[in-house]
């Protein structure tokens, strides 16, 4: 009998993953045939407590168990599949647009631009198709707005999904039924998120300001509220991401003419110094404080977000100041917006004149009189530390940082560890953005290796994902590993780990240093931008082969695969 075994989403990856194995395992030495598609299947197992939504299984035999039997007692499920499946009718079939729609908008957008955002709009874009649905999807990516939504589109649509990370102005959508989630959902998980976009999406209401963390009431919508800080940190990043890597490339250039050549006035040396450390990375914790700002406000806590900024700088308080004086310029130039009213006559003042000057003098105050000093000890001291601290610590500190950017593959802990890395470059600290860009390439690169020292363990489809990882990989995206981690997260996800902190300390241990925080091996182009190269190459390959050996070795043959 031609057997279909899938989950229905509701617990969690590992689980249901090792459930199934289980049960496909089972099912072959039961005599039953394993088909993936749906319409080939002449039965349809399902792990948990309803069907999909995401799969037509009217008039299909059907059997539902909990994943807890299924691992426990796998013998006694396929028989009672075998014994007890019904043919299944689709219940609750409606026509309404609220309950099926037919026509989705969605926008994607990340921190960097790059990975998440793409990846995320097409799994967004083949989840919806599979089910009958018609949908665009806007990418806010670093190279701008692609397949840009119209008003008219924005019209017909039925409901909006906004998956993104960072500040997306939602004004345009008023009125219309709305749901936010992330670009790391929408990729992992995206026939959930489009389950739950059914149930979940409220009417938004525009308000004044044009921030993302006005889109819902509070009282409404919990899940933005308990994730906005973490968008608004991730907006300043990155806004401020351009300059770092600008800069850093700027100063990279002016020592190939000698380290010393830029104390020379006059000379080019000088000139790139001048753009990339005097002006380019200048200008970073201001842009991160301002964008930080705006993301909490609009457009109101802009001027507060930079003034405090700059302040961060000129107290010596650093990427640490900045971030603080964000938060304090956006929540009260956000205050002062909601809470401070004005005789209509004075309502136009507020904007351009009360707003910007009451936020800006109470940051401005609060970064010279409380917060700067106390930060700035205390980014002396870290900046103090990681210059002087002995291999034992450096080896120490690498192993954590290449084992954060190999646990979620571009998601919180990622991007807390590269934000950490990024920031050190204000203080002229190198060494933790060389662990951290290392280690974030191997797990791509490693599910590549993988495809190759195991390849009868793969699919097809599966070495063909190895080889865009590859490619992905030298490009410092670490999101190309998501499909395979997606797919089998208890083995991926220890192995990346483990060889992301063995890249990481081993970049630690040699003293790498690296200008710029993003490019990956291409950066390589760039004369200074990484020193020394020969050790960093190396502990980016020592790191991807230890994963991949280690993946290749545990990973489990898929059922059906012909070498």
């Amino acid at each position: 009998m031609k057997t279909l075994i899938i989950s229905n989403d509701k617990q969690g990856q590992a689980r249901a993953y090792l459930a199934k194995h289980i049960l496909e395992n089972t099912a072959v030495r039961h005599g039953l045939s394993l088909v993936a598609n749906v319409d080939n299947a002449e039965l349809v197992i399902i792990i948990g407590e309803s069907a999909p939504t995401s799969f037509n299984l009217q008039g299909k035999k059907t059997f539902t168990g909990p994943a807890e039997q299924a691992i426990r007692e796998p013998e006694a499920f396929i028989h009672h599949a075998k014994t007890k499946a019904n043919i299944y009718q689709q219940q609750n079939i409606v026509s309404t647009d609220q309950q099926n729609p037919v026509n989705i908008i969605a926008i994607t957008a990340c921190p960097t631009g790059v990975a998440h955002t793409f990846m995320a709009a097409k799994a967004l874009e083949t989840e919806a198709q599979n089910r009958g649905w018609q949908i665009k999807v806007e990418t806010r990516g670093s190279v701008g707005t692609n397949n840009a939504i119209t008003d008219a589109e924005i019209a017909a649509a039925d409901l909006v999904i906004v998956a993104a990370d960072i500040d997306v102005d939602l004004s345009p959508f008023s009125g219309k039924r709305l749901y936010r989630t992330s670009t790391g959902a929408a990729l992992k998980r995206t026939a959930q998120e489009l389950d739950n976009a059914l149930t979940e999406a409220e009417i938004y209401t525009a308000t004044g300001s044009t921030s993302a963390s006005n889109a819902f009431n509070p009282s409404t919508n919990k899940k933005q509220e308990s994730t906005s800080i973490y968008q608004h940190l991730m907006t300043g990043v990155s806004y401020m991401l351009p300059m770092v890597v600008a800069g850093g490339l700027c100063i990279a250039l002016s020592f190939v003419f000698g380290i010393d050549a830029f104390k020379e006035p006059g000379t080019l040396a000088s000139a790139l110094m001048q753009i990339g450390g005097g002006s380019a990375l200048a200008l970073m914790v201001p842009v991160l404080a301002g964008y930080i700002a705006y993301s909490i406000t609009g457009r109101t806590g802009l001027a507060p977000g930079l003034i405090g900024g700059m302040l961060a700088v000129s107290t010596g308080a650093g990427f640490l100041g900045g971030i603080i004086a964000g938060f304090l310029a956006g929540y009260v130039a956000k205050l002062l917006t909601t809470k401070l009213h004005l005789p209509q006559s004075m309502e136009a003042l507020k904007p351009i004149l009360i707003i910007p000057l009451v936020a800006a003098l109470v940051t401005g105050l609060t970064m010279i009189y409380v917060v700067g000093k106390p930060v700035a000890t205390i980014m002396e001291w870290l900046t103090h530390w990681l210059e002087s601290m002995g291999t034992t610590n450096a080896v120490i500190l690498g192993m954590i940082l290449g084992g954060m950017m190999c646990t979620d593959m571009g998601g919180p802990v990622n991007k807390a560890a590269y934000a950490f890395g990024v920031g050190l470059l204000s203080a002229q600290t190198y060494g933790p953005m060389a662990a951290i860009m290392a280690a974030g390439m191997v797990p791509p690169l490693a599910m590549w290796l993988a495809t190759m020292i195991a390849r009868s363990k793969f699919e097809q489809s599966e070495r063909e994902g190895g080889k865009a990882a590859l490619v992905l990989g030298l490009c410092f995206i670490t999101e190309g590993a998501i499909p395979f981690a997606a797919k089998d997260p208890v083995r991926v996800l220890p192995s990346c780990i483990l060889g992301g902190a063995v890249t990481g300390a081993l970049s630690m241990y040699f003293g790498v240093q690296l200008m710029a925080p993003h490019g990956g091996l291409f950066v390589l182009l760039i004369p200074g931008a990484i020193t020394p190269v020969l050790t960093y190459l190396g502990a980016i390959l020592v790191g991807a082969m230890l994963a991949g050996g280690v993946y290749g070795v545990v990973k489990r043959k898929e059922v059906g695969v012909v070498s």
